[in-house]
């Protein structure tokens, strides 16, 4: 079993205390909501990751900021987003995921995308079921006029959370995902692992991606197209 197929299983054995928490919100100072549930899934996970990874740095979105850390591109790392799209999770909705990257000396080892209400699961060296979809993906939060500023598409959907519009992007099931507005490594480091692995086109700032780390000392803007 892989060490990511592990941490899946760690939040499926637990994931009844998980959902159980969704009315346990706090309004964080950039507006967004933390849950006890996203703060249970960092436990589990980083538990996990200390017991079996001591000499990785974690980084997870719920340890910002990151004023304390060196950031070394051949260090080892294990990036987490312990509950993207928490403003669905606390809503009820089950549109949200967790994400995690591992980097070891500077290169990539596994990624994860787990959306466990959906019961979809991507990981690192195993198989997808692909899709031929003319639907394009848009990140959340965009203005009119980022809007007017996207490519003509045959269809478009809005759903905030990365995890799931980056895993439609990676299956097929979307032609296309945008975020035009910019996110955060543990946002995206996943989805474009996974891009990569099933020939998915995947550009950062408008170059195309290769593989390597992403810090938490700004925003990304990423691209996933077949």
């Amino acid at each position: 079993m892989t060490f990511c197929r592990k941490i899946v299983e760690i939040i499926k054995d637990n994931l009844t205390e998980i959902t159980s928490l969704k009315n346990t919100k706090i309004k964080k100072l950039d507006d967004s909501y933390v849950s006890k549930g996203d703060l249970l899934v960092q436990s589990l996970v980083f538990d996990f990751c200390k017991d079996n990874l001591p000499e990785h740095i974690l980084i997870s979105e719920e340890f910002a900021p990151f004023d304390d850390i060196e950031w070394n591109e051949k260090g080892s790392y294990i990036v987490l987003d312990p509950i993207d799209g928490t403003e669905n999770f606390v809503s009820g909705l089950h549109e949200w995921g967790v994400g995690i990257s591992i980097y070891t000396h500077g290169v990539h080892q596994e990624s994860c995308i787990f959306l466990p209400e959906l019961n979809e699961v991507a990981i690192s060296g195993h198989s997808l079921e692909r899709f031929e979809s003319r639907i394009h993906g848009l990140s959340s939060s965009l203005t009119k006029s980022d809007l007017e500023k996207l490519p003509e598409g045959f269809e478009y959907r809005i759903i905030g959370c990365s995890m799931y519009n980056m895993l439609n992007a990676v299956k097929g099931s979307y032609a296309r995902f945008e975020n035009v507005r910019g996110v955060h490594c543990w946002d995206v480091l996943p989805g474009l692992n996974l891009a990569l692995e099933h020939n998915v086109n995947a550009y950062v700032d408008g170059k195309p991606y290769k593989g390597e780390m992403l810090f938490p000392t700004r925003k990304y803007k990423i691209l996933l197209e077949a």
